[in-house]
């Protein structure tokens, strides 16, 4: 499980000052969490606001390429990995809202999205017409990971209400256990790992 962003890079923020990257952490624990509860092995990218750096990583830019290097380096490491990736989404406009799926060009993960997005639309935001799509080949994590890999952005926190629901931990739990349900059906056809 790979709570996005965190240490120097706190990603996205919104009007009120909440970060991404907070966010991001609180929603993989409680998947983590659940995952445990169904016995389903798991792994953290990072299990803290904290990060560390190597020493000559002086910039913001030469930190985040460490610790996405670390991330890459942990996920690759596991065979069976299956990588969900927690994120929430920015706009400058304020009325987007809905959680959207983004997969991998690896073997399964395509699927995986689309179990993900599917259960997110039907159990969270049943209005959304958002559909799960292939990820950008700029992000770097999604890309270079040889495991079925998603990147889920959760919601948008540039909408005022739907960031008070973002910040719910009844709602985090809910994400969490729509994340898992999606897992499990998909390890229903694949061996796995969640990392």
């Amino acid at each position: 499980i790979d709570a996005g962003h965190g240490g120097a890079d706190g990603g996205a923020s919104a009007a009120d000052g909440t970060v991404e990257s907070s966010l991001n952490l609180a929603v993989a624990r409680r998947l983590e969490a659940l995952a445990g509860l169904f016995g389903v092995e798991t792994l953290m990218t990072r299990s803290s606001e904290d990060i560390s750096y190597p020493a000559d990583a002086g910039s913001l830019r030469e930190m985040k390429r460490a610790d996405q290097a670390a991330r890459l380096e942990l996920i690759n490491s596991r065979p069976g990995a299956v990588l969900i990736s927690i994120h929430q989404n920015y706009y400058p406009d304020p009325r987007p809202s809905g959680p959207q799926v983004f997969y991998s060009a690896v073997s399964g993960s395509r699927a995986l999205g689309e179990a993900a997005q599917a259960l997110l639309v039907e159990k969270l935001c049943p209005e959304s017409r958002r559909l799960a799509s292939p990820v950008d080949e700029d992000i770097y994590l999604m890309r270079e990971a040889n495991c079925p890999a998603i990147l889920v952005e959760c919601g948008f926190i540039s909408n005022a209400a739907e960031l008070e629901q973002l910040k719910s931990g009844e709602y985090q739990n809910k994400l969490a256990a729509v994340l898992l349900t999606a897992y499990l059906q998909y390890a229903g056809t694949a061996d796995g790992m969640m990392l």
